[in-house]
Order: structure tokens, then C-alpha cells, then sequence
């Protein structure tokens, strides 16, 4: 692969108990932290992977019914957490940022959307198609607040099935290779939301696989453990997503020397992100 650069780091956290984010988990609560991932690459520029949390959740999720969706995930996000607020600390800006990869689009990936006017917006077709049919009273079952999405959605989207390149692979079936010189590749990852993506890419010193939702702890990719059943009420396919947890899984014992990094597991992510900024660590 064609290398690029990438910092990690989070933008705000929820809580949820470990016993729903894995079968046999303890009735802990743990840190669900929003990580997002900035890329420099060679000829594109700044990109983004995800845009974590906002203060917007609060004001979208301040009445009934959305308010119930607060209420069960109990956001923590500052102005300084957001990811507006900490480019602005790196010396960049937000029109420095000209495209942003959205896994999907639950308000923990989406938060930080409007911030950015002038980024090209990459994603599925699949789920954006679910996003607009989604009735915008209920949409807040399936993690899905319409307020967060920009005006002008329709005008700076890409869906990547229609503008990147389509890679046949022995796992996944296909993979798109999002500006076609082999540098970000993205794999359909479905279940936990529709027309989830996950994402690969090459740094000077390591592979990542940036797999987002499509599991929520380590010990899930690793030994096939899924979550909690109780779950299944706010997935968009219990189905799809033991699919793509067997791929991961297959994928990680293929790969054994590629860094698997699911968006909320902590105990992955926090030897990745750093308070410091550089593009050169990771």
C-alpha cells in the first residue's frame, strides 16, 4: 500500500455497561470514547475518519423523544474534546480538512460534521439511503439524529461505490479503494449499522485496520464473543454484523501483523491516541 500519516484521538465518550458491549462482561461501566483519525496523505491533503461527539448532541437530544437516546448513553463531550477545538490547538483549521470518511451515522461518527463546510463527505450509498428514509421522531432507536447532518448533505457526498475504485478480496468479498492509488481502502463491515465501513491504511511503521462499530471490544475480533443480545434492539442487522465479525476474525488470523483497532475499545485505543499531536508516531 501507498503510505500515509495519522494521528488518533478521542472526542468525547459515553458509558455503557460491559456486559451489553460483550456476553460474560462485567456490570461495570466503561468509557464508549468517540475516536476520530486524522490523515495526511501525499496528494489529497487532510482527512478525517469520523468526527466524534459535539455539544450539539445535547441541544439535538434536549426533548422527547430524542432525549431518551441522552438518557441512555449519558454523552460527556467539552468544547475542548471537540474536534474543531483540538485542529485549532494543531495550528490547523477546519477548512485545512478536505475530505472526511464516515464510517456511519450515529451521532458518536457524525458529532462534528457541520464544522467542516468546505470537506468532500465519503461514504456508503447503502448508508446514507438508510439515514434518509429513517423517520426523523424515531430515528434516535437506531442512534440516527438527522439534526447533526449538514443542510448540503446531498451536494457534497460521495458514495464510494460510485467513486472509488471496487477490489475483489478473498474475505470481504469486495473493497473499495477510496482514490484509486491504493492508499485508504475501505471494506463494508454491516450489522451494527447499515452500510458501516471500515478502514485500511499503511503509516511508515505499521498497518491499520480501523473497523469502527463492527465490534466494540478486542476480545470480540479475537475470539468470535459477541455482545449481548440485548443489543440486537438497536443494530440494523444481528445477521450482518456475526458476518462481519467472522471476517474480522478471519482477516486478524491472515493478518496477525496488522493493528485491528475497534472504535471503543479502550484498551486498544489508548496505546494509540496521544495528547501530543504528530502525524510521525503512528
Amino acid at each position: 500500500m501507498n503510505e500515509v500519516k495519522l494521528y488518533l484521538n478521542y472526542a468525547g465518550y459515553c458509558y455503557a455497561k460491559e456486559s451489553h458491549a460483550i456476553q460474560n462482561g462485567s456490570n461495570r461501566q466503561i468509557k464508549f470514547h468517540a475516536l476520530f483519525g486524522l490523515i495526511k496523505h501525499p496528494q489529497q491533503g487532510w482527512i478525517l475518519y469520523d468526527t466524534g461527539y459535539t455539544r450539539r448532541f445535547y441541544t439535538a437530544t434536549r426533548n422527547f423523544p430524542h432525549s431518551i437516546y441522552a438518557g441512555i448513553t449519558r454523552v460527556v463531550v467539552t468544547e475542548t474534546d471537540e474536534v474543531k477545538h483540538q485542529l485549532q490547538s494543531l495550528g490547523l483549521s477546519t477548512s485545512d480538512i478536505r475530505h472526511i470518511i464516515i464510517t456511519h451515522f450515529h451521532a458518536d461518527h457524525i458529532g462534528g460534521l457541520k464544522d467542516f463546510d468546505d470537506a468532500i463527505i465519503h461514504c456508503s450509498k447503502t448508508a446514507y439511503e438508510e439515514v434518509k428514509k429513517t423517520n426523523a421522531y424515531f430515528g434516535f432507536a437506531r442512534g440516527i439524529l438527522k439534526s447533526l447532518i449538514p443542510d448540503d448533505m446531498d451536494q457534497r457526498v460521495r458514495f464510494i461505490e460510485e467513486s472509488a475504485l471496487t477490489v475483489s478480496d478473498d474475505i470481504f468479498g469486495t473493497t473499495y479503494d477510496l482514490f484509486q492509488d491504493n492508499s485508504l481502502l475501505l471494506y463494508p463491515v454491516p450489522g451494527h449499522a447499515a452500510g458501516q465501513l471500515a478502514l485500511l491504511l499503511q503509516t511508515s511503521k505499521q498497518y491499520y485496520f480501523l473497523i469502527a462499530d463492527a465490534c466494540w471490544l478486542k476480545q470480540s475480533y479475537q475470539d468470535l464473543v459477541l455482545p449481548s443480545p440485548l443489543v440486537k434492539l438497536f443494530f440494523n442487522s444481528w445477521k450482518d454484523f456475526k458476518s462481519s465479525l467472522q471476517k474480522i476474525h478471519q482477516f486478524h488470523k491472515a493478518n496477525p501483523h496488522i493493528a485491528i483497532v475497534p472504535t471503543h475499545c479502550f484498551d486498544t485505543t489508548s496505546k494509540l491516541v496521544s495528547l501530543n499531536f504528530s502525524v510521525d508516531e503512528l
